[in-house]
């Protein structure tokens, strides 16, 4: 048994991205040197269809992976089941490793009060924000991280298994149930499908409900935007559903006025799908568009659609934008996020009774109908505010008066026999 109590796990090695479209990142361990079973997983990925965001995901879970591996002092093609269940075990019951600010990396330590500023509302790991009622991040890590954690581990020794390469047996094993073949094998047609646990070391994932912004605190939110730009991506985001790195990719010739509609290329299919957006969000556009140019930024059909508000122009990207999405949380004191906006723009859509459910998968871009048909659930907020309407409902009708005695009953002996003073 490995003492995991006194484990340290060190943050050595790192996900390195290079730039280049054929090797778009590379695991690092500790020396600095290229993980070359990692690089052979990446380049499968890639051939496989997998995007770059998915490539990068899958890299920082083998990350944690070699990490481990090098705390405990076992080699990649040398690990077991009792490394893999002390894995799952460590995720589970250690704290998240403390980041270190690539400005101190090399050993420096940060200055007296830098970078400490007040914490923002609902900031304390696991504590609930006041505004939104979501929790901010806790210190452990989300059983959605490991069970993500553990099925790109597992497939990565799938793959070195199927090369050659690796050891003998997958040290993160099916479960038990799942030894002898496939999931819902010899499934009866008639029969609903089962939900089969895969991994023996995959925690369950509870199913949460999206939550959306209400239409009053997203006022709030799109009055606290700084700029006519902000205010056009929040427009956009919220009439379109689309998801935000989809968005800001998107070049001038993308946006169509008059057919009101802004092209957009698929997060995962990589599909070019035009979306039907709201009038006022092309309003606040043309606003953006013209204080831009007036100050000398590029104008061009290839020219991204959303830049820097200053020069040098540059394309405005994922972390810019929710680092302007973070500045009006902080003035607000809550804590949403750009997906949420996302889900907000979804739940509009699927309670509008005169659209199918089948015109909102489209325009999310969903590949299956039951993803969708989670927005059609009432949220946490509808369904507070439906028990509350219902107690005060009970509180008004009061009791019952009780009904008088028919002719001919004594009432002192129904008061004896059913409990009442004599």
């Amino acid at each position: 048994m490995r003492d995991l109590a006194a484990l340290v796990v060190p943050e050595a090695g790192r996900l390195a991205r290079t730039g280049d479209d054929w090797e778009p990142y590379r695991l690092l361990d500790a020396a600095g040197a290229v993980v070359v079973p990692a690089a052979a997983y990446f380049a499968e990925l890639q051939a496989a269809g997998c995007s770059v965001a998915t490539i990068r995901s899958y890299g920082l879970d083998l990350l944690r992976w070699w990490r481990f591996l090098a705390a405990a002092g076992v080699a990649w093609d040398r690990a077991t089941s009792s490394e893999a269940r002390d894995f799952a075990r460590w995720m589970q019951v250690a704290d998240k490793p403390a980041r270190v600010h690539w400005r101190h990396r090399d050993g420096g330590a940060p200055a007296a009060g830098a970078g400490r500023g007040k914490p923002a509302a609902g900031r304390a790991p696991g504590s609930v924000n006041a505004v939104t009622g979501k929790p901010a991040p806790g210190r452990k890590l989300a059983p959605s991280t490991r069970a993500h954690a553990e099925t790109v581990i597992r497939s990565f020794y799938e793959f070195q298994l199927g090369a050659g390469r690796g050891p003998v047996i997958n040290p993160f094993p099916l479960d038990r149930s799942r030894r002898a073949g496939r999931a819902n094998a010899h499934h009866n047609p008639v029969d609903a499908f089962r939900n089969e646990k895969q991994g023996r070391y995959r925690p369950a994932v509870p199913l949460r409900i999206p939550r959306r912004i209400p239409d009053e605190l997203f006022s709030e939110l799109f009055a606290a935007l700084g700029s006519d730009r902000d205010r056009a991506l929040l427009a956009f985001w919220v009439s379109t559903g689309a998801r935000a790195e989809e968005l800001l990719t998107a070049l001038q010739q993308h946006a169509d006025p008059g057919q009101q509609l802004i092209t957009v290329t698929r997060k995962g299919s990589r599909a070019v799908q035009p979306l039907p957006a709201s009038p006022d969000s092309f309003v606040w556009l043309r606003l953006y568009q013209e204080g831009l140019w007036r100050n000398g930024a590029p104008r061009g059909r290839g020219e991204p659609l959303w830049q820097t508000l200053r020069r040098p122009w540059r394309p405005l990207g994922y972390h810019a934008a929710r680092a302007m999405f973070g500045r009006a949380n902080e003035h607000l004191g809550s804590n949403w996020t750009l997906h949420d906006v996302r889900h907000t723009a979804a739940w509009r859509m699927a309670k509008d009774p005169q659209m199918p459910i089948t015109d909102v998968q489209w325009v999310l871009g969903h590949r299956h109908l039951s993803t969708t048909q989670i927005y059609t659930a009432p949220g946490q907020d509808e369904v507070i505010a439906s028990a509350l309407a219902h107690h005060e409902r009970r509180s008004r009708r009061g009791a019952a008066p009780a009904a008088p005695p028919a002719a001919g009953y004594n009432p002192g002996s129904l008061a004896n026999l059913f409990g009442g003073r004599s």
